[in-house]
């Protein structure tokens, strides 16, 4: 595809969280290109705002991909599971509580 079939819907100075909005959107089903991952060290001889990691999306995505990550900013972001023995908060990605061991309904 060519630049301007996708959109920016995230940058910052940090290459660490340019790679965690950019995790979150993909296990949402949202494919994402990063962009300026490796520039930072260019910054000084290019415009610091030229060098900012990115993440970009298609223009079909772009508002799931927003919202997800205004959620995540906000800190609203919703466990995917919650254990029918003690209750407790978890992610997708453990099939057995942490807390009390019961398996994942």
């Amino acid at each position: 595809m060519k630049d301007f079939d996708f959109v920016r819907v995230f940058a910052h100075s940090n290459p660490l969280l340019v790679s965690h909005v950019a995790n979150l959107l993909e296990s949402a089903g949202i494919p994402v290109e990063r962009r300026n991952m490796t520039l930072g060290g260019a910054s000084g001889e290019l415009p610091p705002a030229e060098c900012e990691p990115e993440v970009w999306v298609a223009p079909h995505n772009r508002a799931r991909a927003e919202a997800l990550i205004r959620e995540t900013e906000q800190g609203e972001a919703r466990p995917d599971w919650v254990c029918p023995g003690c209750g407790e908060a978890l992610e997708g990605v453990f099939d057995r509580c942490w807390n009390c061991g019961r398996d994942r309904p």
